[in-house]
């Protein structure tokens, strides 16, 4: 049996991405979409349909000109990992209960009312389950994991991540 996650890898790509629009010293505050996407080695195309989805639910704006891009159309402290998901996954459910109770084989062609009385017990707890992990989703900012994965990095990482970024940027404009 194929297993799928409940969160999709461009909930994953696109944090990755925005963590270098956080506003810290290892990122830029805007960038293009081609940049964030190679600098992490996630594919252009995907990560504009992602940035398309954030835009759309107003976690990131657009910039315009040249070195136009992509910026946090609010503060990193204030975008929740569960905004995020939301933003890129929607708001799916973590199980799709099928009712299975109704189908044992000792219940002729109908399931008695004892049988289906009330919330599946499975059910219940699978909700349960996702109202825990929604709420610790929401308990995490972009800015938190930024500080996070930049806590790991040795402090030259940083400005080689902007020096990089600076660089793609200039070259666009022909600076260079």
């Amino acid at each position: 049996m194929a297993t799928s996650s409940f969160i999709s890898t461009g909930v994953e790509y696109g944090l990755h991405c925005l963590l270098y629009l956080a506003g810290t010293s290892a990122g830029v505050r805007e960038a293009s979409v081609r940049d964030l996407a190679e600098m992490q080695g996630v594919p252009v195309d995907y990560a504009a349909k992602l940035f398309t989805r954030l835009a759309k639910a107003g976690l990131v704006a657009s910039t315009e000109g040249v070195r136009g891009g992509f910026a946090l159309a609010r503060p990193a402290q204030d975008i929740s990992v569960h905004d995020v998901v939301e933003a890129i996954d929607g708001d799916k459910a973590l199980f799709d209960c099928r009712e299975v109770r109704t189908q044992c084989a000792l219940f002729d062609e109908e399931a008695p009312a004892w049988a289906t009385r009330g919330t599946c017990s499975i059910h219940a707890v699978m909700q349960a389950a996702e109202r825990a992990m929604r709420e610790e989703l929401k308990h995490h900012t972009l800015a938190e994991l930024a500080s996070r994965a930049n806590a790991k990095a040795p402090a030259s990482h940083g400005r080689h991540v902007v020096e990089w970024f600076s660089e793609r940027a200039a070259n666009r404009r022909g600076d260079r």
